[in-house]
């Protein structure tokens, strides 16, 4: 069952901007988690008016999941339109929680190279880690019970908006 639940999703859309720009260098890429990451990445891009292209990665490959969820979208594919190598790459997530696809996107992005530092910005951090992974920044954190999981939607008209669906 999937329920769209009132998170004010601009708003931390707007404190997302806010904390990106403080962790942001001259030599900072951008670079998007499929998909809600990615989402917030082209939008971050756009309004800091950053100069060249943002990235987008895809955990898909490394996931410790892989066989249980095989490739799930042929979308679902890494584009980094830059070198890796000594780049100063900022993630972008919409929600993090396990750590396990952090873990999986840095594997993946560590095969395209060896970059400077890596560091990560989320909409929500829900807590629930299952590895040592923190960001840098998070627009909002809360505790959310393992079976809920949280996503972000784009609507039509390119606004954002939460979904909480309950696993089972």
């Amino acid at each position: 069952m999937t329920t769209f639940i009132p998170l004010d999703a601009p708003a931390l859309y707007s404190e997302l901007l806010r904390g990106v720009r403080s962790l942001l260098r001259p030599d900072t890429s951008l670079v998007g988690v499929w998909s809600g990451g990615a989402w917030l990445a082209e939008r971050l891009h756009a309004d800091l008016g950053l100069s060249g292209r943002h990235g987008v990665i895809s955990s898909t490959l490394h996931r410790d999941d892989f066989a249980a969820r095989g490739l799930s979208n042929s979308r679902d594919v890494t584009h980094l339109p830059f070198s890796i190598d000594g780049r100063h790459i900022l993630l972008i997530d919409d929600v993090l929680h396990t750590g396990r696809t952090v873990r999986a996107v840095l594997n993946e992005l560590f095969d395209f190279g060896r970059p400077a530092s890596v560091e990560l910005a989320v909409l929500v951090d829900r807590g629930g880690r299952e590895l040592p992974i923190e960001p840098a920044f998070a627009a909002a954190r809360f505790t959310l019970p393992a079976a809920q999981r949280l996503s972000l939607a784009r609507a039509d008209d390119g606004s954002f908006l939460f979904s909480l669906h309950q696993e089972p």
